[in-house]
């Protein structure tokens, strides 16, 4: 499967531009999947009372539509308002018409975040073109119990606004997260400034043994597109198998 990870720096709260910025970028992508960023229709904000859209609204119809147009799945997060609750929700629209998605479990307390929006409950894998993916968004990465490799997946997709403060640890992370679960892991972070954090980018594609596969350079919005081999992880899982010697374990929700 061919995939394409779209860095961009997403106009605070403009969810318009950002929708058709967003099809631009779907529309030159010569792959299966994009992926964007967390909240990429509004960049990371905290006024989801006037910035979060609805299930019906624009930012996912427009997805949806966008996929069904393009012929490629789309993956990326926006802020969502629902049954009296705002979720931090990463989308999966498939050329198909199916919409799916995940809500953040991890929200980031330092920026008052788990104050605003709910935290999700629901792990779910989505599988296309024969790769199984666990959809993360941003500070999910930090918390690997969550992320635990059961033998359910084949690649992490995170969709991330991680400031430019803790790139070391943004690229540090996607590595652990790769070798430690034996997978590919997408990683796809913002650039540009919103109106108190400046953003690295260094958005990449990590394979299983924690080598980047593709990565974005410097802070201009681009997009790397790269190909997951699932023939070379599962040669490097029979070779290597130390998912067999994992500990087993069951996670309270």
């Amino acid at each position: 499967m061919k995939i394409a990870l779209v860095q961009t720096s997403p106009v605070w709260e403009a969810p318009a531009a950002n929708l058709a910025a967003a099809d631009r970028w779907v529309g030159k992508a010569e792959a299966d999947l994009v992926v964007f960023c967390e909240m990429f229709t509004t960049g990371f904000t905290m006024n989801a009372a006037t910035a979060a859209d609805t299930m019906s609204g624009k930012g996912p119809q427009a997805l949806r539509e966008m996929a069904r147009r393009h012929g490629k799945a789309i993956m990326g997060s926006m802020a969502i308002g629902e049954g009296g609750h705002f979720y931090n929700r990463m989308f999966f629209a498939t050329p198909d018409g199916a919409l799916s998605h995940y809500d953040k479990r991890h929200l980031f307390r330092m920026s008052g975040e788990n104050g605003i929006y709910t935290p999700g409950a629901e792990r779910p894998v989505w599988e296309y073109k024969g790769v199984r993916m666990l959809p993360l968004v941003c500070y999910d990465l930090r918390f690997p119990v969550w992320i635990r490799n059961r033998g359910d997946y084949d690649m992490i997709v995170i969709a991330a606004a991680w400031p430019a403060a803790r790139a070391a640890v943004w690229r540090t992370l996607l590595r652990a997260r790769a070798i430690e679960n034996l997978c590919y892991v997408a990683g796809v972070n913002r650039t540009g400034d919103e109106p108190n954090t400046p953003y690295n980018g260094d958005t990449a594609l990590v394979d299983f043994m924690g080598n980047p596969v593709a990565e974005a350079g410097g802070r201009d919005e681009q997009m790397v597109t790269a190909t997951v081999d699932l023939d070379a992880q599962k040669a490097f899982h029979e070779k290597f198998p130390a998912w067999m010697d994992a500990d087993n374990f069951s996670l309270e929700m």
